[in-house]
């Protein structure tokens, strides 16, 4: 098979080779490089991206990054894996989600070459890197002080994302509608069908977010037919969720919240209390709808409006509480890590 090339750079059949993509430089002068990883196989297959820390305090992702890249022999490998583990270098350093100004990298695509600094870094990732690949799956977090359950966001009109979406085997899957400016927007406005994985905490490693990212990034590249199907036991059936609402504190003050991921909660039920900080006044936060938490704050110091907890809504609440709990089981982590 004819050798790979990317950002001017062969590889050859059969092999890796990892790269340093000159992005731009520090106001020091200090050039500044986007980390590239490429394992091309023998045989020919798609080409999967993987890329994580679009938001660059979004560490799970760059953990996956290099878990599933350690499992991937060349020989054995159809098609070829681009793995990108921190695509916002800007923020990585600095332990930022956001461009040194302050814009998010994740509404800054297409891009633009002469545009805003995140225009510019968005133009050369798709460009130079999004331009080479047939399939993608973008890893990320929740944001600083808000935890994420395993989850899969995509949309599901499209039969290759969904496929991509189902075989990842997280216990949740959100039918999520495409935000503009986001890689996710770019990606399939090109026919590049695209899958976002959100798992655990900005600047945080978390032990089940990570073995369930590499886990599913294996899953899908074995539905790609990229590696030999695996035979065993029954993965988890991933069920769908018709959408989502955030529930927000409704007053200021310190939150003890009971509820945790992947809780089944029922409308009306005390999901956790906001107290004055002499622990007066204690104001009940309820559900507003029957669901399953898929994200959590996991600050106690709240004002009024901030999003408490995240909901996933389903028409199937039961099948969703037990996929949950066989996605826990199945990665044999302890519950109390959730």
């Amino acid at each position: 098979m004819a050798p790979f090339v990317i950002a001017g750079q062969e590889v050859p059949a059969g092999s890796r080779r990892v790269m340093q993509l000159a992005l731009a430089q520090l106001y020091t002068q200090s050039p500044l490089t986007v980390p590239l990883e490429v394992v091309h196989g023998r045989q020919p297959g798609p080409v999967l991206l993987i890329c994580a820390a679009i938001h660059g305090d979004e560490l799970n992702g760059i953990e996956i990054v290099n878990q599933v890249l350690a499992r991937i022999n060349p020989v054995r490998l159809r098609g070829t894996l681009v793995a990108v583990p921190v695509v916002n270098v800007f923020g990585f350093i600095h332990k930022s989600r956001y461009l040194p100004d302050r814009r998010d990298l994740n509404r800054c695509f297409p891009g633009s070459e002469k545009g805003s600094l995140g225009s510019r870094v968005a133009h050369f990732f798709v460009d130079e890197i999004v331009s080479k690949c047939s399939h993608i799956i973008d890893l990320h977090t929740g944001a600083i002080h808000r935890s994420n359950l395993p989850q899969i966001r995509a949309k599901l009109d499209c039969p290759v994302t969904r496929q991509m979406a189902e075989s990842f085997a997280t216990p949740i899957i959100l039918d999520a509608s495409i935000r503009d400016g986001s890689l996710r927007a770019v990606a399939e406005a090109a026919g590049v069908p695209v899958i976002l994985y959100e798992a655990g905490e900005a600047l945080r490693f978390d032990p089940l977010p990570i073995k369930a990212g590499v886990r599913g990034v294996i899953n899908v590249m074995r539905s790609l037919g990229m590696l030999k199907a695996a035979a065993g036991k029954p993965r988890v059936t991933p069920m769908i969720a018709r959408s989502s609402t955030w529930i927000r504190a409704e007053q200021d003050g310190l939150l003890h919240l009971k509820a945790r991921l992947g809780d089944r909660v029922r409308k009306g039920e005390c999901l956790g209390t906001i107290n004055a900080p002499l622990g007066s006044a204690a104001f009940d936060i309820t559900a507003p709808r029957s669901g399953i938490v898929i994200g959590c704050l996991t600050m106690p110091l709240v004002n009024e409006g901030d999003a408490v907890c995240h909901l996933a809504l389903f028409d199937e609440i039961k099948q969703a509480e037990l996929s949950v709990e066989r996605f826990v089981d199945e990665l044999d982590i302890r519950p109390e890590l959730m």
